[in-house]
C-alpha cells in the first residue's frame, strides 16, 4: 500500500497487546546466534527489520527454526560462517550497526548492504571506533555509508568515548569487545537503552559499571538464554497518544516493556498531564513489563530535552502530535539525532504538523510546537514508518488526512492499522 486515507475517530477503547519489542527481538536473535547452545524466543516481532537480522544470521550459519508460537535459535559458539552472499539489512539500521560489531570479531570477509533509505544513514559512528580496534572497512565516503565491506578478526579493545548516546554504537562495541583482546571502557553523554547489557549479563558476560563507564573485558563466551520479548513501548506509544487526544477514550495496553532507559514517553505524557496509569508490574526475562491504562486527557505544554531524549527518541514524532493538542508551547531540544533516522524526523514531523494547521518552528536540534486544533491535511511520510503512524494518530483527533508513502510501516509494526481499527469506536 502506498498511502493511507485516515478519518477522525470516535473514542479509543478496549484492551490490546502490541507486538514484541523490536530492540529486544533483534538482540535475542543476534546474541543467541553467537552463543553456545540453543534458546527459545517467545513474542518475537515478525516485522521486516527483525526478519532482516534473521536472514543475515542464517547466511552466517545460524540455525533459526520457526515453531509458530516461538523461535528456536541454535548458536554458533562464537564462530560464525563466512557468508557466500551479500548481507542485506533492508531498512534496518539496528541490523546493520550491530552486525558490524558482531562481524568485526570474525576472521573473514563480508559485505553489508541495505535499501535506499539505509544507504543514506551514517555508519561512521560504528565503523570509526571498530576500526581503531583493528577491524577493516571499505565503502563510500570513507566507510561512512552502506554498502560496506568488512574484514574482521584480531581485535584489541580499549577506552572509547562516544560523542552521542546510542545503544546501537554501544552494542556494536560490546559485541566486538567480547571477541577481542584487552578491555572495553565505554562512555557516552547520557545513558542509552540498556537491553544489551541486561541480555548479555543473563548470557554470562561480565559487564561492570564504574562511575558511569561500562567495563567489558575481552575474550568472553555467551551461553544461550531463552527470551520472552515484551510488548514494544515504541509501538504502544502511538496508542497511548491516540487515547490521550481522542475524547471519551479509555484504552489498556497489555504487557508493555517499561525498561527504565526506554520509558521516557510515559514520563513525558505524565508531565503533560496525561491520565495514565501503570498496572500489574512484573519482571520477565530481566525486563520490567506492565499494563498501561490511558484515558482522554487535557494536555499541557512541556519541555522535552537533555537526558530524557535518549529514553524516547523513537517516540518523538507521536509525542509531537500530543504536543499539537496541548495547551501552550512545547519545546523539543537536544534531539539532533532525529535528523539522521529513516528520514529527517524533525523536518518531516514539522512539515506534517504544519499541513495539519499547527504552528511549528524548527531548530537545529528540535522544534517549538504551539498547541492548537489539528485540521487534517496531506502528509508526506518520507518513507518513514514512525512519521506515517504518528500522523495516522493525528487524523483520529483532527480532520481527514491523506498520508503518502506508508509501505515501510511493515518494518516495525505490520499490524498497526488492524489494531487501530479494533479500538476505534465509530
Amino acid at each position: 500500500m502506498k498511502h493511507w486515507d485516515v478519518a477522525p475517530s470516535g473514542a479509543i477503547r478496549g484492551r490490546i497487546r502490541v507486538p514484541g519489542d523490536k530492540s529486544v527481538s533483534h538482540r535475542s536473535l543476534l546474541f543467541n546466534g553467537l552463543a553456545q547452545g540453543e534458546a527459545q524466543v517467545r513474542g518475537l516481532l515478525r516485522a521486516r527489520d527483525v526478519m532482516s537480522t534473521w536472514s543475515c544470521l542464517e547466511a552466517l550459519g545460524v540455525e533459526i527454526e520457526d515453531r509458530g508460537d516461538c523461535v528456536r535459535v541454535r548458536g554458533r559458539a562464537g564462530k560464525l560462517q563466512e557468508p557466500r552472499v551479500l548481507l542485506d539489512c533492508g531498512n534496518s539500521g539496528t541490523s546493520f550497526r550491530l552486525l558490524c560489531g558482531l562481524l568485526a570479531g570474525q576472521a573473514f570477509f563480508s559485505v553489508l548492504t541495505g535499501d535506499t533509505h539505509l544507504k543514506k544513514r551514517p555508519m561512521r559512528r560504528v565503523t570509526g571506533p571498530l576500526s581503531t580496534m583493528g577491524a577493516r572497512f571499505w565503502g563510500p565516503e570513507e566507510a561512512s555509508r552502506p554498502p560496506l565491506a568488512l574484514q574482521g578478526g584480531s581485535l584489541v579493545a580499549s577506552a572509547y568515548t562516544s560523542p552521542i548516546a546510542s545503544a546501537q554504537v554501544k552494542t556494536a562495541m560490546m559485541l566486538a569487545a567480547i571477541q577481542a583482546d584487552g578491555c572495553l571502557e565505554f562512555d557516552e553523554p547520557h545513558r542509552s537503552r540498556d537491553h544489551s547489557e541486561r541480555m548479555l549479563r543473563a548470557m554470562g558476560v561480565e559487564i561492570r559499571e564504574e562511575e558511569g563507564t561500562l567495563i567489558v573485558p575481552g575474550r568472553q563466551g555467551l551461553q544461550a538464554q531463552d527470551v520472552v520479548v515484551p510488548g514494544d513501548i515504541s509501538s504502544a506509544a502511538f496508542f497511548m497518544v491516540a487515547a490521550c487526544i481522542v475524547p471519551g477514550s479509555d484504552l489498556t495496553l497489555e504487557g508493555v516493556g517499561l525498561n527504565p532507559t526506554r520509558s521516557g514517553i510515559v514520563d513525558a505524557l505524565l508531565a503533560m498531564g496525561a491520565d495514565l496509569e501503570v498496572q500489574e508490574e512484573q519482571v520477565v526475562s530481566g525486563e520490567r513489563i506492565a499494563d498501561i491504562r490511558v484515558r482522554h486527557s487535557d494536555l499541557r505544554a512541556t519541555r522535552v530535552d537533555g537526558a530524557l531524549i535518549p529514553r524516547l527518541v523513537d517516540e518523538l514524532p507521536v509525542l509531537a502530535v500530543a504536543a499539537a493538542c496541548a495547551e501552550g508551547e512545547t519545546v523539543f531540544a537536544d534531539a539532533a539525532e532525529l535528523r539522521v533516522k529513516e528520514s529527517d524526523r524533525i523536518a518531516a514531523t514539522a512539515a506534517g504538523l504544519i499541513a495539519n494547521g499547527i504552528e511549528v518552528t524548527e531548530t537545529p536540534d528540535g522544534m517549538h510546537i504551539l498547541g492548537g486544533r489539528l485540521k487534517g491535511g496531506h502528509v508526506r511520510s518520507a518513507g518513514d514508518h514512525r512519521i506515517a503512524m504518528a500522523f495516522a494518530v493525528a487524523a483520529l483527533a483532527g480532520g481527514p488526512s491523506h498520508i503518502e508513502d506508508v509501505d515501510n510501516v511493515a518494518t516495525s509494526f505490520p499490524s498497526f492499522r488492524q489494531l487501530l481499527s479494533e479500538v476505534c469506536c465509530g
